[in-house]
């Protein structure tokens, strides 16, 4: 049986129990905050009790009688959160009670509501990169649809979020993340995000289409691009559809049990990977305490960091195709570009957080720059486009031919997912090495209405055309044909998309 596995951002330490203000008619409710990650899933002893736990790689599981960590967390004090919706541990909290899938309110009311990589991007951004200018650009890539409409309610949404700033429980919780520098959860302490680097307006040349455009500081910017995707589809969904809640849940409950009961796969594990696509906040909330209860440690975490925090689920992520793509323009050369963002990543995580991303100038160029020093720094690679069975067999005979064993190594798949196609993957690979899966829209967009397919790139950076070259037709992006055409040939691949 393969072992699943990612290297998890679990905490440095537990957190002890805390007490809020003396407030009149504060609700306090008290929550797990400790968690299990994908290495701590992996490393329990055959012979440990159930009850143990570890913390954070700590490997001291705590006494059969005794939960992990309690915090105490002030209800009242936040603006639209519920009981339910922060009822974290299990046998803590109920799940959510049935509503419905937009509860009003503002859409993003957390700084925290992001995927983690975007955090431990903007660490090594502020450490090595602090001066770099970018642009990134939206693009909906689903035909025939009408957001130029509903322009003014995404800036209203716009507006809101960027009048958000950390509070002090969310930053005393990053700081409890083992890789978090102290330097860094004082910059999240100023830091805001900035209207005035966002343009938005309806196109001139399509009708019905946004032009939105972000250019600034990459320090400063890094921040935008997941709310804006889930603002962007809340707008929508709220204003096009009407949410089955009950189908939604029928679906996530069905999901839950395939993986769940059939036999052979009780190690394998998922993560929630569906923050910018998801159907609203309000059902990605109600979702995981319901994926959680069903799934039990089948569900190893999620890459958002506020529900992490909120329900005490490990949060999960390392970089991004836009970490690699930056280096096009900042490294010293381009064909070394990938090479020098690997190494880039390892001088800020000294070998933490290994999991590296092996399609943005495609898999040929990736293997190319992936050499033995990388086989054995970092502990494995992202799949994120391209055939994934494919994909997979070319990884694990690249890990051999650099006299690396497989089945220490680790591959995570996250590219358009759903519970057969992890079944099949993590079956396709049994024995030969560990994985780890990460779902996104299939988990937190599946309750009907047909999921937006919309993203938000990286275009330029210090000035110069930067660009994703995927493994999948239609997914790559760049503004300068000329520039795709001299990537092509530095890196020595064929004409393409």
């Amino acid at each position: 049986m393969p072992r699943c596995r990612v290297y998890d951002a679990g905490p440095r330490s537990p957190h002890s129990a805390g007490h809020g203000p003396a407030l009149p008619g504060a609700a306090w409710t008290c929550r797990r905050l400790g968690g299990v990650g994908w290495r701590d899933l992996v490393r329990q002893e055959p012979n440990r009790s159930p009850h143990g736990w570890v913390h954070g790689g700590s490997r001291q599981p705590t006494s059969p009688n005794q939960p992990p960590a309690l915090q105490l967390l002030p209800l009242s004090l936040t603006l639209t959160l519920t009981l339910h919706e922060a009822g974290a541990g299990r046998g803590l909290a109920s799940t959510p009670q049935r509503g419905a899938a937009h509860n009003g309110g503002m859409i993003i009311q957390s700084l925290l509501d992001t995927d983690l990589y975007k955090f431990t991007m903007m660490q090594a951004v502020l450490h090595q990169h602090p001066g770099a200018l970018v642009q990134y650009r939206f693009k909906c890539r689903t035909p025939g649809i009408d957001l130029a409409r509903y322009i003014d309610q995404i800036n209203e949404e716009i507006d809101h979020l960027c009048s958000l700033r950390f509070t002090t429980a969310e930053l005393d919780y990053m700081r409890g993340l083992r890789f978090v520098k102290p330097d860094f959860a004082d910059f999240l302490g100023l830091f805001h995000l900035d209207r005035k680097y966002i343009t938005l307006r309806a196109s001139d040349s399509v009708a019905g289409e946004i032009e939105l455009d972000i250019t600034g500081p990459w320090l400063h910017t890094i921040m935008f691009e997941v709310p804006l995707l889930a603002i962007i589809n809340e707008v929508w969904f709220r204003n096009t559809t009407t949410p089955d809640i009950a189908e939604g849940e029928r679906r996530l409950q069905a999901k839950a049990a395939l993986l769940r009961d059939t036999p052979g796969f009780d190690q394998c594990r998922i993560a929630d990977y569906g923050t910018r696509r998801r159907y609203s906040r309000d059902w990605h909330a109600r979702l995981l305490p319901l994926l959680r209860d069903a799934l039990g440690p089948q569900l190893v975490g999620t890459s958002n960091v506020h529900f992490a925090r909120l329900y005490g689920m490990t949060p999960h992520g390392t970089m991004a195709h836009e970490y690699l793509q930056a280096f096009q323009a900042l490294g010293p050369r381009l064909r070394d570009s990938q090479v020098t963002a690997l190494e880039s990543w390892a001088r800020e995580y000294r070998g933490d957080l290994g999991i590296a991303l092996s399609d943005v100038v495609g898999l040929d160029a990736f293997l190319r720059d992936f050499d033995m020093y990388f086989c054995k720094l970092f502990d494995g690679v992202r799949h994120d486009s391209g055939d994934p069975f494919d994909w997979g067999d070319r990884m694990l005979a690249h890990f051999q031919h650099r006299r690396v064993d497989p089945r220490s190594k680790v591959l995570v798949f996250s590219d358009g997912l759903n519970i057969e196609k992890v079944m099949r993957l993590f079956d396709y690979f049994r024995g030969r090495c560990q994985v780890a899966f990460g779902v996104g829209t299939h988990l937190t967009n599946d309750l009907g209405p047909t999921p937006l397919n919309i993203v938000i790139k990286m275009v330029r950076c210090n000035g110069q055309p930067v660009a994703k070259l995927s493994d999948s037709p239609g997914k790559s992006m760049c503004d300068d044909p000329g520039y795709l055409a001299y990537l092509r040939q530095v890196f020595e691949l064929p004409a393409g998309d």
